[in-house]
């Protein structure tokens, strides 16, 4: 069960995320916070959890857990790439300084995640 715990959080966040995009997708009408922030917040232990599964099959340990400046990195280059980037050239994207809060919130509980159930 331990080593599952991260697991059913990857397969949770993917769930919410998908339910929080198809409901905009199809105008349902979501609370601001839900609409604006809450997939900002699963998308870098979803990218961080893709990561670790494969990099622990490459390695083939099954204990690997991804150091914390490889989640500062990952969140780091969110932060930059859709808060600082694309708003720049892209009219659709916008900067938002709680964005780049919950990017590195929810690496942090990513790396908490990963030791904790490891």
């Amino acid at each position: 069960m331990k080593k599952k715990g991260l697991l059913y959080y990857f397969c949770f966040s993917c769930l919410l995320g998908s339910f929080v995009y198809l409901a905009s997708l199809y105008k349902i009408e979501l609370p601001r916070f839900v609409r604006f922030y809450v997939n900002d917040f699963l998308i870098v232990p979803i990218v961080l959890s893709i990561c670790l599964y494969v990099l622990r099959w490459s390695k083939g340990n099954e204990k690997y857990c991804i150091p914390i400046w490889g989640v500062l990195y990952i969140s780091l280059f969110y932060s930059l790439v859709f808060e600082f980037f694309l708003p720049q050239i892209n009219i659709r994207y916008t900067s938002d300084i709680i964005d780049v809060v919950l990017y590195f919130v929810s690496g942090f509980l990513f790396y908490q995640l990963q030791k904790k159930y490891s």
